[in-house]
């Protein structure tokens, strides 16, 4: 149920403007600018808060701390409201629930976890590798007013749009799979939240805050190493695979 989007190069000379109004940035620069933030650090670290909604009721909130670390591995560490561990080495994904003594792996390039997508932080960063397009959002407005929000058309989904619309492609002649919106902040390039709607009524939200870049993170802290007495079980985990 769970797959995102994230992140094509303009200009060198709109990324680091001095009296550029950040305002009037489109999306190609805006995507330039995200793609520029993260592509230069080896290592990042961030604060996320996730939550998972059906019909407009929010079901699941959880809070905690990831990081990432090229070539394309993640750790996320769940502390709230319960322990869980989702670790990407480059080769598995993994999903570790303490509480249940078991561990999740499957190939990391088959994983339909929504959170695979974003190893591109720890990757080449580019946007185009997940977006067949991206472009000003008209229909979902950012949470802060300094920040720009980009639709992205999943790749496989560009044959969904309704011929002839421009500058809002969030208009649909047939419901997508997916509608893929990120929330950049203007001046910085940061991704401040991601959000993914999918049929059905699902809705998953993705904030991030308090990023760091390049935090001395060693690579065997991407590493899963199964506990003692904990079952691995091979495929998706049933709270993260689509239905």
């Amino acid at each position: 149920m769970r797959s995102l989007a994230l992140f094509s190069c303009i200009a060198l000379s709109v990324l680091f403007p001095n009296s550029y109004d950040t305002k009037a940035l489109d999306g190609k620069a805006i995507v330039a600018r995200l793609e520029s933030r993260y592509r230069g650090a080896h290592t990042m670290q961030t604060t996320f808060l996730e939550r998972y909604s059906e019909n407009g009721q929010v079901v699941r909130s959880e809070a905690g701390v990831a990081y990432f670390r090229r070539p394309g591995k993640m750790r996320w560490e769940y502390e709230s409201p319960e322990k869980n561990l989702f670790v990407v080495d480059g080769k598995m994904a993994w999903f570790y629930v303490p509480a249940d003594h078991t561990a999740t792996r499957v190939p990391a390039k088959q994983s339909k976890d929504w959170r695979t997508p974003l190893a591109l932080l720890a990757g080449e960063m580019k946007v185009s590798r997940v977006c067949a397009k991206v472009e000003t959002a008209t229909t979902e407005k950012p949470e802060t007013p300094d920040n720009t929000v980009l639709f992205c058309t999943p790749r496989g989904e560009e044959g969904r749009l309704k011929p002839g619309v421009t500058g809002g492609s969030e208009l649909q002649s047939d419901q997508p799979e997916q509608s893929i919106y990120l929330e950049v902040v203007r001046a910085t390039g940061d991704l401040a939240r991601v959000l993914v709607r999918e049929k059905g009524g699902v809705q998953i939200e993705f904030k991030f805050t308090a990023w760091r870049f390049d935090p001395p993170l060693a690579d065997t802290f991407f590493r899963f190493d199964v506990p003692t007495g904990v079952a691995i079980v091979n495929g998706e985990s049933p709270a993260e695979s689509k239905p």
